[in-house]
């Protein structure tokens, strides 16, 4: 027989069954027609006869049951003079079978027992469709769970578990997957391996118990007229108390095999008799927790879902739904739990990723704006003064170093604050451009702040400064000074005096900058370096000391274009995209474990010739967790055995800051030849003579921390090597570690690791205040462009977003914005 014919015959005969309730298919026997003309157009039938089915199925629910009889029987007759082989039993007049196929249950059970109450949903009720008319009024969405009925205080406080607290935390606790169970078939078309759905009768149902008592096993047999099936629950005896013998069922799973026969396990099930949640289907999963089962979660979200959504208010006004063409917002919520199709699920996850990105450009464009409504004193410099610097370093600036330095100059000129991120690779030469952004300020008479996140990295800018400004600027090398936690109180004194008075041009430090009482006598800019270090609040105190100064902050981690444009779009961006002439590439080569000695080999050749080197290790201490090679157990080891002969040092996050930096100094000075470390080697250090980095359980790592570690070495005139070792054998051909040996370009491995391990590594602290994205993603740039162009649209018409239709707009801005208004960095 035709598939398409068979399947319409098998909808048919269960709705002549079940005496033409349109219940057959969820939601009416017309819902199947978009799906079947299709496959009946693969099948190649007739397209009068498809057209036939159409009109005849199409207002099949406005009939009256003896009406629909005669329209199926119509049909039938009409399908059987084309296809002779149809049965002509299928259809039986209502007449004829005067109690329903399924007798109606006196008390339907739930579908398992819930976790804590009686019940979350009437168990009489039957669930109702997603989009069904709702006509009680709305709940606030701020409403305690404990509101809806049937959650009582047991049942909330196990909810709680998934940080659920209002209905409104309901309504937004998205499904993390969706099971495909609409493939509905007989039993004897199944085959091994099939994710299906099976309508049948219970023919037997029996509990035994098995392992001595440890596990009961409820065993049902399931036939529908072509065959029959073997289905299997485990530990869940109370299936047996519902599913009697005669009782109509549907099965949604994976076909299994057992001795030969066909089986299901564990497969979700309901009565026919009520409309399907997790059964025939596209079935949401959600997110659990102890105690919630995703059968009884599914309910209570139907329920909600159905009293709930159609009164959700739209924050999007009908012209920019229009324009991108969105669906609405309650039928995105309606249809992300409950989808009707795959395409309505797309749709609405598109709905809810658009709301999602377009809020985030719509705060960022707000803060971009509230910057540039603040003054500040300009800070212009001569063409003359231009050429000086740059005649006066000991190098010369590429050109990307040039256009930054243009960049800047305009910025600082201008009355409106500047507000750049300085973007580049390691070693592309960042602190000169900064060095001279402190010069345009001195030379104006203000003051410049260097803010780093480690005293090591502080110390570093400071020589940096030291050894251009003074020559090139001529003031004296003491009104550059470094302030750090660790310095002596009397020193501290005498610093905080110094920028008070404005007898200290810069100063370089770490958080003890925003300390009270460090105030400045005209602090023109602040740099801040490592920026992604940083939290919101602490940026912002730094830009505090002063009246709106010019804000520079940099970062050697490449940002990927479609985070330029939307977690960093209110920052004006400068890419330094060159490296000075004569750097030469770290060769990088990923290892087997077995050529570890290898690797320790040639670090042997290096530190003869009186180099040193990196090993990082992803532990500070061996884990029963994890099997990963740890720093403390292999410095010992390394110390003892392989570079006995050398200095072996230990650096980890455990230990004190102080210590910390004594070791670090120590590796800088040239007293430790081998420095065994965590991951807290990654950012800032800068030891020139270094020239292999050795990078053990690599594949532990991300791109964006490979190449970070890449950077540590390579930053004098030798020939510099990174060699990468994973955990297993298998694991060398990790596509990170591939990616690390062909291309030593940040931002093509910044874009690598934004799509495998998402935006968290960039993200840093910076967008705070900003609700966690559930449905966009930054690696989406069409979808980041398109949000991008009405939010702009939106913002060039509306900026305050006070006309009317923008309200809800504007308040849904508000409640995902915690930040500050000012705290923009």
């Amino acid at each position: 027989m035709n598939n398409a014919l068979e399947k319409l015959s098998k909808y048919l005969k269960l709705e002549s069954d079940r005496r033409y309730d349109n219940r057959a298919v969820l939601g009416g026997l017309q819902r199947m027609l978009e799906p079947w003309q299709e496959e009946a157009r693969k099948e190649q039938l007739p397209e009068s006869l498809i057209d036939l089915v159409t009109s005849r199925l199409r207002d099949y629910g406005r009939l009256s049951p003896s009406s629909r009889y005669e329209a199926l029987r119509g049909l039938w007759t009409r399908l059987r003079e084309n296809y002779p082989d149809l049965p002509s039993d299928l259809l039986r007049a209502p007449s004829t079978d005067p109690e329903p196929a399924v007798p109606p249950q006196s008390s339907p059970a739930t579908a398992e027992p819930p976790p804590g109450d009686a019940a979350i949903l009437e168990p009489e009720a039957e669930p109702r469709a997603p989009r069904a008319a709702v006509k009680a009024p709305p709940v606030e969405l701020s409403a305690p769970l404990t509101e809806i009925q049937g959650i009582g205080p047991k049942s909330a406080k196990t909810l709680a578990k998934l940080g659920l607290q209002t209905l409104g935390d309901l309504l937004w606790h998205l499904p993390r997957r969706y099971d495909d169970y609409t493939q509905l078939e007989t039993i004897n078309r199944l085959w091994y391996g099939q994710e299906v759905t099976v309508i049948g009768t219970i023919e037997a149902i029996q509990v035994r118990e098995v392992r001595n008592g440890r596990m009961k096993l409820t065993e049902a047999t399931v036939s529908d007229g072509t065959g029959s099936l073997k289905i299997t629950w485990f530990n869940q005896p109370w299936i047996a108390r519902r599913l009697k013998p005669g009782r109509a069922v549907v099965l949604s799973g994976k076909v299994d095999q057992y001795l030969g026969h066909l089986t299901m396990n564990n497969p979700e099930w309901e009565p026919l008799e009520r409309r399907q949640l997790h059964t025939n289907r596209i079935v949401p999963v959600y997110p659990l927790t102890a105690g919630v089962s995703g059968k009884w979660l599914r309910r209570v979200m139907h329920s909600v879902v159905a009293r709930t959504a159609p009164h959700l208010p739209d924050p999007l006004p009908d012209s920019i739904r229009r324009s991108a063409e969105l669906v609405p917002l309650s039928l995105a919520i309606q249809q992300i739990h409950f989808p009707d199709s795959w395409e309505r699920l797309r749709e609405a996850q598109h709905r809810l990723a658009f709301d999602e990105m377009l809020m985030l450009q719509l705060g960022v464009m707000r803060q971009k704006r509230e910057w540039e409504a603040l003054q500040t004193e300009p800070l212009p410099v001569e063409d003359a003064w231009i050429t000086s610097f740059k005649e006066r370093l000991p190098f010369a600036l590429t050109g990307a170093q040039e256009k930054a330095l243009r960049d800047i100059r305009a910025d600082m000129s201008s009355p409106r604050p500047m507000n750049r991120l300085l973007q580049g690779d390691v070693g592309s030469g960042k602190t000169v451009v900064a060095a001279a952004a402190a010069g345009m300020a001195i030379t104006n008479g203000a003051q410049a702040a260097f803010m780093a996140p480690t005293s090591i990295l502080a110390e570093q800018h400071l020589q940096t400064l030291r050894g251009l400004l003074p020559s090139i600027l001529e003031i004296p090398v003491e009104s550059i000074q470094l302030l750090i936690g660790a310095t002596p109180e009397a020193e501290k004194a005498r610093i905080r005096e110094g920028l008070d008075s404005g007898d200290i041009k810069v100063v370089v430090g770490t958080h003890a900058l925003i300390e009270d009482p460090v105030t400045f006598h005209r602090l023109g800019l602040a740099v801040i370096d490592e920026q992604h270090r940083f939290g919101v609040h602490q940026r912002a105190a730094l830009r505090a000391k002063g009246t709106n100064p010019n804000l520079l902050v940099m970062t050697a981690t490449p940002i990927p274009r479609s985070l330029a444009l939307t977690v960093y779009g209110d920052l004006d961006l400068t890419l330094l995209d060159e490296m000075p002439p004569g750097r030469k590439p770290v060769e990088t080569q990923a290892l087997h474990p077995r050529e570890r000695l290898r690797a320790y080999s040639f670090i042997t050749s290096q530190l003869e010739q009186g180099r040193q080197a990196f090993i990082i290790f992803p532990l500070v201490e061996e884990s029963d967790k994890l099997d990963a090679r740890a720093a403390v157990d292999e410095h010992r080891e390394l110390q003892e055995t392989i570079f006995s002969r050398f200095r072996v040092g230990l650096l980890h996050g455990r230990m004190k800051p102080e210590e910390k930096e004594q070791v670090m100094r120590q590796f800088r000075a040239g007293e430790i030849d081998v420095l065994v470390s965590t991951s807290v080697v990654e950012v800032g250090v800068d030891v020139p003579n270094a020239t292999v980095m050795l990078v053990e359980g690599a594949n532990r790592f991300g791109l964006a921390q490979l190449h970070q570690f890449r950077g540590r070495v390579g930053r004098g005139q030798a020939q510099s090597y990174c060699l990468l070792i994973p955990d297993t054998e298998d694991a060398t051909d990790n596509a990170r570690l591939q990616a690390m040996q062909s291309t030593n370009d940040g931002f093509q491995l910044a874009e690598m690791d934004l799509s495998q391990r998402g935006p968290g590594d960039f993200l840093g602290t910076r967008q705070s205040g900003f609700v966690q994205l559930r449905m966009a993603q930054l690696t989406d740039l069409q979808l980041i462009e398109k949000a991008r162009r009405e939010a702009r649209r939106l913002f060039d018409q509306d900026p305050e977003l006070h006309m009317p239709e923008h309200r809800l707009l504007a308040e849904e801005l508000e409640r995902l914005w915690t930040i500050e208004k000012g705290e923009i960095s």
